[in-house]
């Protein structure tokens, strides 16, 4: 039986990280908790957490410039991330999103939702039957060390685009829409705008570099392929 995972709730308010924590134990988690940024980094890095649920709004470091620095820092930048805020305005939720945040829950919330979103967060992070390296054209992701290499040399990658690589590489030669791919990589529970698939597309072009961005396909009407194949 595997270990339970463990969930880290950032939140300045006693009484939601205990709601949470009860939802969240009863469902077979182990929770850990903190009420502001810098206990939060502490702990991410003395315990390890598979999640965090960070609340938007807290005293001194917002959630959002947390969520910001922890993906600039390589040890917490695949760290799955839930977004917690009362903030419904469109452009904060692209915000968030944008900081690379995996989720986004408006409060308030059901435990029976928060518990859903939760599982597929980590189901996203933790993809299943993807444990061997893939290689196209000596472009090269490795899904266990978390690694992509182009003729050896290794390539920067944003936990997002790592993603939709990963997508991209175990399902070639065929078109996608951008809602497709949004389903796929970014999971169909979550709010994101068609429009920032082609964000990150073009973000994944621009790390491949001029060698490996014509893997990257633009299907004229439809969406994109990944092909080594020129179209």
């Amino acid at each position: 039986m595997s270990p339970a995972k463990r969930v880290l709730i950032v939140d300045d308010e006693a009484p939601i990280r205990e709601m949470i924590a009860v939802a969240l134990e009863m469902a077979g988690y182990q929770c850990l908790e903190a009420d502001n940024a810098n206990t939060a980094h502490a702990m991410i890095v003395d315990d390890k957490p598979d999640m965090l649920l960070l609340d938007w709004m807290m005293p001194g470091t917002t959630g959002i410039e947390f969520a910001r620095r922890l993906r600039k820092e390589e040890a917490t930048a695949d760290l799955p991330i839930i977004m917690l805020t009362a903030k419904t305005d469109e452009d904060n939720k692209i915000k968030g999103l944008d900081v690379g945040v995996d989720d986004y829950i408006t409060k308030p919330f059901s435990p029976r939702e928060l518990v859903a979103r939760l599982k597929a967060v980590l189901r996203r992070s933790t993809p299943i039957g993807v444990e061997e390296p893939v290689s196209v054209d000596e472009l090269t992701l490795d899904p266990v060390s978390h690694r992509v290499t182009a003729e050896g040399t290794p390539i920067e990658l944003g936990p997002t685009e790592f993603r939709l690589l990963q997508f991209f590489m175990t399902h070639q030669d065929r078109a996608y829409s951008r809602s497709q791919l949004l389903d796929m990589v970014w999971g169909g529970n979550v709010y994101v705008e068609e429009r920032t698939v082609d964000v990150h597309i073009r973000r994944l072009r621009k790390a491949l570099g001029n060698r490996h961005d014509y893997l990257v396909q633009t299907v004229r009407g439809t969406g994109y392929r990944f092909s080594s194949s020129v179209a």
